[in-house]
């Protein structure tokens, strides 16, 4: 239920706040930790609410560990922890890769990173 409530929160906020003219920006972040513990994966869930929330311009914002239990043929398991949020244009993106938490994030972080993967797209709002 809560995953149902997430998406159509999404959503709206979406099709509410995201210019038909330019799209919004999908930013995926899955980070593979050099030593994957429960400990590990919620310290770096953690850094991600303390310094990369409540960035200008962000639609959504969620970090959360994989779940060992998706196992299915199709699932991807060589990350420990996703970042995920949605900018609600290009220059709120633009703005939040130089942004002073954002490289204190990483500056912090990156020591216990094996492997990170990035994923960015432009979000369309406009379609149903």
């Amino acid at each position: 239920m809560k995953r149902l409530l997430a998406a159509v929160t999404l959503a709206f906020m979406l099709s509410t706040t995201a210019s038909a003219d330019e799209p919004a920006i999908g930013h995926m972040v899955f980070f593979q930790l050099k030593e994957s513990t429960p400990e590990g994966r919620k310290k770096l869930v953690d850094a991600c609410y303390k310094l990369l929330k409540d960035h200008e311009g962000v639609l959504y914002f969620s970090a959360g560990a994989r779940g060992d239990e998706f196992k299915a043929a199709v699932n991807t398991t060589d990350w420990d922890v996703a970042l995920h949020l949605v900018f609600k244009d290009k220059k709120s993106f633009d703005a939040y890769l130089p942004h002073p938490r954002h490289l204190k994030f990483v500056e912090e972080n990156k020591d216990v990173w094996k492997g990170v993967k990035v994923y960015d797209s432009h979000v369309d709002a406009s379609r149903k």
